[in-house]
């Protein structure tokens, strides 16, 4: 087999056909594929268009540049040449002419593509200045042949011109970038890519190289070569496969091209483009993010170095967002007092905070994080578990903070069965996004569904978890059903919701199958339905899935005609599992207090004022793991663990008692996680002194049983607590002053759009009160905007079960008017109008 040394000896005559057939030689070389046949062909062409440029050269200086690809040495075998001829004005045009013409000629005569500029060293930077794409190519020129001082000129000028006018030019490539992205779309998603114009191809790639030339900004290192060479072997054997200059993986070469790379079949290669692309993607992502903000601050710097007088330099400011996590630079960094070694759970705080402000996740804090964070433990804390919700019901924004999770391997850490689906294409027609990316799309879709099921927690997990059984072979829905089961429990959810989580992933299309393939209104049908979801609640949760699914798949899979027969299909379901026993709503009403409550309502009733007790829990004990113990271990279902401290509170019944409560606890920047209101009537003798009168029944205190969780640092002191509330029952703390004092000293960030509020007055039978649901966004002071809208429209609230799932509030409220009946209907709906109104943006200060 001839070398490449042979190769040049038989070119001694520079004949077109002397090269072309060493051409051949090497293209059709086993042996030698990827860089090495890259850097062969590139090396075989210089040798011959040196050859062809020759000695005898007009006079003064003149030499012969490869600039673009060809310059950086990245031959495909179809790939055009790239060439200036370069000189100084000097020699005769006509000689210049003459040797351009024994150059081009050769080279079409073989019918290569050739891209070719005959120009000085001023005509050069002029049309670079003129034209980016010239720029970009001329920052990779390359000498061949020639006056070599010449080319090394150029280049320095080159260099300088692109320094010193990247404040403007950098952002041109970037609007030239999402240009092409816009037309081309994401390489990592396309079934038919176009491996050098779609964002995180080569043209990707080589834009991060002009970055790195301004000295700007840099782009992160790792994996990035690895990137670009996967998708060039790609490129190449395209080229060998098509015998065309194509950068098109169309599907009927797939096949042809996985087997020239080795690979085992076509879902391998593109795969393994996938995993290139998203690597290409996540890096433009970070410089472009950090372009931007070097140049905000060349902007911004010299006005702060003017007003706070002279040199000094500007305070950098850093606004909390969770415990070890703050705002910074437009990024969501770790806080300084951050100690990701001991804290599993700061990867998921850090995401679910930086999701929710609607802001990046920084490089710096993903790689400690992933370096330093040891493996959660199994099952997880309860804290990992609402992070994960918190994270995905954020809706557009959990993608991007997702991708940046994902890059430094923390999701495949944190479920290790995500590793199947991971880049996993898709070949079919309905579907637009890859396994993974289907997934986390299905559940920003649910994101905007939460408000319509009852436990938006189970919903955003099985978005989550529905096709993870597409990396196993079979039915997908029954491998993924068993997967489900696992990963739930990991999470630490209990055996109920682990139950509920398995039906939503086994039958995640019974609906849509169901309502576009069976007759209706065969009572077999809706029963065979009714069967497989077992109760109200899973359907409701179905009923979104399936909605949620559809439309994160593609424009095909959902229509309003599809939308209308799901809905029918559900209508009934719902009719026939209504027949079942139903609930006694008021049961928790009847519960016998515990003796912690009764000691509590006595001592309110006594001193006729707020009780507590603050109560905290105890770590739990957990083992240290090995991250790879940590995910072969697969938990048995329990209990989970509950989530922040015990907050016991019994105040004497009387008006303004939640918003006063829950309104201290806003102030306090106390999370309210669940809480439990209840109406406690004392018997007479728990209030009477020895030898006193009185009636049987004594007067009633209300019971509230909260478990919050401090939003930043340590819990407040219980006694401050009780003074604060004190103070808000006898009206001298103005609280929703003090919560818009707060919100004017630190306005909110841009973050996510929520879906809105959705108040409703529930059928829930209950034979004591009104149920008023309230399903909305969290946030601080929420529940004291509830309270105030409900005194406002002068009811009292009996009861309440209050929780916070995520980002998500599933709140019911038992209401009666002020002689203790439940209200008449019009008045329950004009109450929840009320409600829903105080709940919309800018409807109130304190929220």
């Amino acid at each position: 087999m001839a070398s490449v040394d042979d190769v040049r000896t038989e070119e001694a005559d520079d004949r077109p056909s002397g090269y072309a057939a060493a051409r051949l030689r090497l293209l059709q070389e086993g042996a030698r594929s990827g860089p090495p046949r890259r850097t062969a062909l590139a090396e075989l062409t210089d040798d011959w268009l040196t050859g062809l440029f020759g000695t005898g050269t007009p006079g003064g200086g003149v030499s012969l540049i490869a600039v673009g690809g060809y310059g950086r040495g990245e031959l495909s075998p179809r790939s055009d040449l790239d060439l200036l001829l370069l000189h100084d004005g000097s020699a005769d045009l006509g000689a210049v002419a003459a040797l351009a013409d024994r150059i081009w000629y050769p080279v079409w005569d073989l019918g290569l593509a050739l891209d070719h500029s005959v120009r000085t060293p001023t005509e050069a930077r002029k049309t670079a200045g003129d034209d980016l794409k010239v720029q970009l190519g001329l920052l990779d020129a390359r000498h061949l042949a020639g006056d070599l001082g010449l080319t090394a000129g150029l280049r320095t000028a080159v260099l300088a011109d692109w320094r010193n006018q990247a404040p403007k030019r950098l952002p041109e490539l970037r609007e030239l970038c999402e240009e092409r992205a816009a037309r081309q779309g994401e390489l990592q998603y396309l079934l038919e890519p176009d491996l050098k114009e779609a964002r995180g191809g080569l043209r990707d790639a080589t834009a991060l190289r002009a970055v790195a030339a301004s000295w700007l900004a840099d782009a992160p290192r790792e994996g990035l070569a690895d990137a670009r060479r996967r998708l060039l072997d790609v490129r190449d054997a395209l080229h060998l496969a098509t015998g065309r200059a194509t950068d098109r993986l169309a599907l009927q070469e797939q096949d042809q091209v996985a087997a020239g790379l080795g690979l085992l079949d076509a879902d391998v290669l593109l795969r393994q483009v996938y995993e290139a692309a998203r690597t290409v993607s996540y890096a433009s992502d970070v410089t472009w993010r950090e372009v931007g903000r070097v140049l905000k601050s060349r902007s911004v710097r010299p006005r702060l170095r003017a007003m706070l007088g002279g040199g000094k330099a500007a305070p950098v400011e850093r606004s909390p967002l969770a415990e070890g996590v703050v705002e910074m630079d437009g990024e969501a960094v770790l806080a300084r007092a951050a100690r990701p070694e001991r804290d599993p759970v700061l990867p998921l705080r850090a995401a679910a905070a930086a999701a929710q402000a609607g802001l990046p996740l920084s490089l710096h804090a993903v790689r400690r994080m992933a370096a330093a964070t040891r493996p959660l433990p199994s099952p997880w804390p309860a804290e990992a578990r609402e992070q994960l919700v918190t994270l995905l019901g954020a809706g557009r924004t959990t993608v991007e903070v997702w991708e940046a999770l994902e890059a430094e391997g923390l999701i495949t850490r944190l479920l290790p069965d995500w590793e199947r689906v991971r880049c996993r294409p898709q070949r079919n027609a309905v579907h637009t996004w890859t396994v993974d990316r289907h997934l986390v799309e299905t559940a920003v879709r649910a994101s905007e569904l939460t408000r319509r099921v009852g436990r938006p927690d189970l919903l955003l997990v099985a978005a989550l978890l529905h096709d993870i059984g597409k990396g196993w072979p079979g039915d997908h829905s029954v491998a993924g059903e068993i997967i489900a089961r696992d990963v739930a429990a990991r999470i630490g959810f209990d055996r109920v919701d682990v139950a509920v989580l398995a039906t939503l992933v086994r039958h995640h299309l019974l609906l849509i199958e169901t309502a576009t393939r069976r007759d209706l209104e065969d009572p077999a049908t809706v029963r065979a339905v009714a069967d497989a979801v077992g109760s109200q609640g899973t359907l409701e949760l179905l009923h979104a899935l399936t909605e949620a699914d559809a439309l994160a798949s593609g424009p095909a899979a959902w229509s309003s005609w599809r939308g209308s027969l799901v809905s029918d299909l559900v209508k009934r379901v719902s009719a026939l599992l209504a027949g079942a026993a139903p609930v006694d709503p008021d049961a928790s009403e009847n519960a016998e207090p515990t003796a912690e409550q009764e000691r509590l309502a006595v001592e309110a009733f006594r001193t006729g004022g707020p009780v507590l007790s603050l109560r905290t829990q105890p770590e739990p004990v957990v083992s240290a793991v090995t991250e790879e113990a940590a995910a072969k271990h697969t938990p048995e279902p329990a209990e989970p663990e509950p989530l922040g401290v015990e907050l016991l509170i019994a105040v004497p019944d009387q008006s303004g008692v939640l918003p006063a409560v829950s309104g201290v606890l806003a102030m306090h920047r106390l999370t309210v996680r669940t809480a439990e209101l209840r109406s406690l009537s004392l018997p007479d003798e728990w209030g009477r002194g020895p030898g006193e009168g009185g009636s049987p029944q004594g007067p009633s205190v209300l019971l509230l049983n909260w478990r919050v969780a401090a939003e930043y640092g340590s819990l407040p002191q219980a006694a401050r607590l009780r003074a604060d509330l004190v103070r808000a029952l006898d009206g001298s703390l103005d609280i929703a002053a003090r919560l818009a004092e707060r919100d004017a000293a630190y306005p909110r960030r841009r973050g996510t759009v929520p879906p809105p509020p959705r108040v409703t007055v529930a059928s829930a039978d209950s034979r004591l009160a009104t149920v008023i649901e309230v399903r909305a966004q969290d946030a601080p002071g929420l529940l004291h905007r509830i309270g105030r809208a409900f005194d406002t429209s002068r009811v009292r609230v009996r009861s309440a079960h209050v929780s916070t799932l995520g980002a998500n509030a599933v709140d019911a409220f038992y209401v009666t008017g002020l002689k203790g009946a439940p209200l008449p209907s019009e008045e329950a709906v004009s109450v929840a109008r009320a409600v829903e109104k105080a709940l919309q943006p800018g409807a109130g200060s304190g929220g």
